[in-house]
């Protein structure tokens, strides 16, 4: 576990080099605000049309050589990013490395191979703060090496190196966690046809709802990693530096909920209810944020929204790998991944539509009444979870 958290964390950390200077660097080489918007579509969609392939790659071939490949991939698009000279090199770097985005949804996939059921909320609330503390170390470190003549050549080959990092810490000291007997033993019990739809995999296990959910969570997310910089550039004047050190400081709080609070606060409160209350500050930081009108108030709408949204993915993960034989945890984590991804795709889009048109209030309350579909599932699903636990007390005293 420990393992795996660290080559989770030198990927995250390349990751997160890169988001606070994408809305910088690509007006420099004539994008306007509806072109940054694009450029994270670019990705998403790719990333939402590679991640089930990934997920049953490995599946087939064990999760330890796809981690290494998506890394490999990573390293090589940041490369391409740092060295782009005009807006089509922006995209293809951006869609390339949508292509190779695999590896969250693999990294959840092995986290629950090599956890119990009792423990795998601690184990995806490990994975969590591995993308907590890249997103403290990666943003500042793009803000900070971009420095203050904005070069962003630097902070796109330095997250390259933190990808190639991983790739040597992943090939000496991560071992596989579903190797070949355990494969073999896989496919012997699959009930789920390898050659089937996702829309029929996701059928059968009756996960629909649960994988619309991931859509909802990666839309409200992308909205708001898409309007928060350009919300202070336009009304505080603030450039990569400022708004990198905030999301670093927004990283190390979920270093400290996912990685130190996550498994007390789901044995005090039960999965489905801290879900309910996580959900509930994701939206309440976003109606603050809809009305915010001091500098305070922003940051602080910020961090109350995204500390909420950051607590929600463990949660979501450990559900659906208790709902996912293993035969075909890959596959499924494959697929929420891609879900994800989705989300990106249309988070952006709408963002930049609603901000045209109505403001940044209005992009703000239009991203918020995304979060209130997501808090109504949540608690149906805790009803209807509760509902169940009744009735079979019920029966059990029969």
């Amino acid at each position: 576990m420990p393992i795996l958290f660290g080559v989770v964390l030198l990927d995250l950390i390349g990751f997160g080099i890169v988001i606070p200077i994408l809305p910088f660097l690509s007006p420099k080489l004539g994008a306007d605000k509806m072109d940054i918007a694009y450029i994270i579509v670019t990705y998403a969609i790719c990333a939402g049309f590679s991640g089930p392939f990934w997920g049953r790659l490995s599946d087939r071939i064990g999760r330890k050589p796809v981690i290494m490949i998506c890394l490999a991939g990573a390293a090589l698009s940041y490369v391409m990013l740092g060295l782009a000279s005009s807006l089509w090199m922006v995209y293809f770097a951006r869609g390339f490395a949508g292509m190779m985005a695999g590896n969250f949804g693999v990294a959840s996939a092995m986290m629950a191979d090599i956890t119990t059921p009792e423990n795998r909320a601690r184990g995806m609330g490990m994975i969590g703060a591995a993308f907590g503390l890249g997103m403290v170390l990666g943003p500042m470190l793009g803000g900070l090496l971009s420095g203050d003549t904005a070069s962003f050549t630097l902070p796109c080959i330095f997250a390259g190196g933190m990808s190639l990092l991983a790739i040597l810490a992943a090939a000496v000291f991560l071992p596989e966690s579903l190797p070949p007997e355990r494969r073999a033993a896989h496919r012997r019990e699959q009930k789920v046809d390898d050659r089937e739809s996702v829309y029929v995999l996701l059928r059968r296990t009756g996960n629909r709802l649960l994988v619309l959910q991931f859509v909802l969570h990666s839309l409200s997310i992308s909205s708001i990693t898409y309007l928060f910089p350009l919300w202070m550039g336009d009304e505080l004047g603030w450039s990569a530096r400022e708004v990198g050190i905030v999301f670093g400081i927004q990283g190390a709080l979920m270093v400290l909920f996912q990685g130190g609070l996550m498994g007390p606060l789901v044995r005090v409160l039960g999965e489905w209810q801290f879900l309910r209350v996580a959900v509930s500050a994701f939206l309440l930081g976003l109606l603050s944020a809809a009305f915010a009108s001091s500098m305070p108030v922003m940051l602080g709408s910020l961090f109350f929204a995204m500390t909420g949204a950051t607590l929600c993915m463990p949660l979501l993960n450990t559900i659906v790998s208790h709902r996912s034989a293993a035969e075909y945890r890959g596959r499924m984590m494959g697929t929420t991944s891609a879900a994800s991804s989705w989300g990106r795709v249309l988070g952006p889009l709408m963002a930049g539509a609603n901000l045209a048109v109505f403001g940044y209030r209005g992009a703000w309350l239009g991203c918020a009444a995304v979060v209130a579909l997501y808090l109504g599932w949540a608690f149906r699903e805790y009803a209807l979870q509760r509902s169940a636990a009744a009735a079979g007390d019920a029966h059990g005293g029969q």
